[in-house]
C-alpha cells in the first residue's frame, strides 16, 4: 500500500473516531460504563481515576490492529487504521487531559475561537455531576456554549454542580 493511501486512511480514521468517541461517551460511559466514568465527574483526589481505564480499553483495538498488520500478515490498511486510532487518542490526550483538565502542567491558554469553544463545551459537560442530564459528548466537534447553556437551563439545570464557595 502506498503512503498517500495510508495517510488518507489514517486521516479518515481520526475523523471517524470522533463519532466513535461521541457514541462511546454518550451511550457507554454515561450508560452501563458509568461505574468507571463517574470518577471523572467528581473532584479528583489523586493523579489517577477509575475513568483512566477507558484509555487502556480504547487503546486495545489500536494495538491489536497495529500488531496484526505488522506481525500477523493482516491487510496493510489495518496498520494505518490502528495508527489513526492512536493518533486520535494522542489528540484527545493533549486536548482533554493537558489543555482542559490540566493533569499535566501547561501554560497553554486557548486563544482561537475553536479552542475556546471545545474547552467551554467540555467544561459545560462537566458542570453536570450525574449520569443523566449532561450535554456535549463529542470532543473535537462541539456545539456552541450558548446552545449548551440554554439546553441545561431548559432541563432545569438538573444535576448541575452547585457553585463552589469562595474562600
Amino acid at each position: 500500500m502506498n503512503v498517500l493511501t495510508g495517510l488518507l486512511i489514517l486521516i479518515a480514521t481520526v475523523a471517524v473516531m470522533e463519532g466513535v468517541a461521541y457514541g462511546a461517551h454518550r451511550w457507554i460511559m454515561h450508560g452501563p460504563g458509568w461505574f468507571l466514568h463517574k470518577s471523572h465527574h467528581r473532584p479528583r483526589t489523586g493523579f489517577w481515576e477509575a475513568n483512566d481505564l477507558y484509555f487502556v480499553i480504547f487503546a486495545a483495538p489500536s494495538i491489536t490492529l497495529l500488531v496484526g498488520g505488522t506481525y500477523a500478515g493482516w491487510h496493510p490498511a489495518t496498520i494505518w487504521i490502528g495508527a489513526g486510532i492512536a493518533a486520535y487518542g494522542a489528540i484527545y490526550l493533549g486536548f482533554h487531559d493537558i489543555i482542559v483538565h490540566r493533569r499535566v502542567p501547561s501554560r497553554y491558554l486557548p486563544k482561537s475561537r475553536y479552542m475556546k469553544r471545545i474547552v467551554s463545551a467540555h467544561r459545560l459537560h462537566h458542570a453536570v455531576e450525574t449520569k443523566d442530564g449532561t450535554v456535549s459528548f463529542g470532543f473535537l466537534i462541539a456545539p456552541k456554549p450558548e446552545e449548551l447553556k440554554a439546553e441545561l437551563k431548559r432541563r432545569g439545570n438538573a444535576g448541575v454542580r452547585a457553585p463552589r464557595e469562595m474562600a
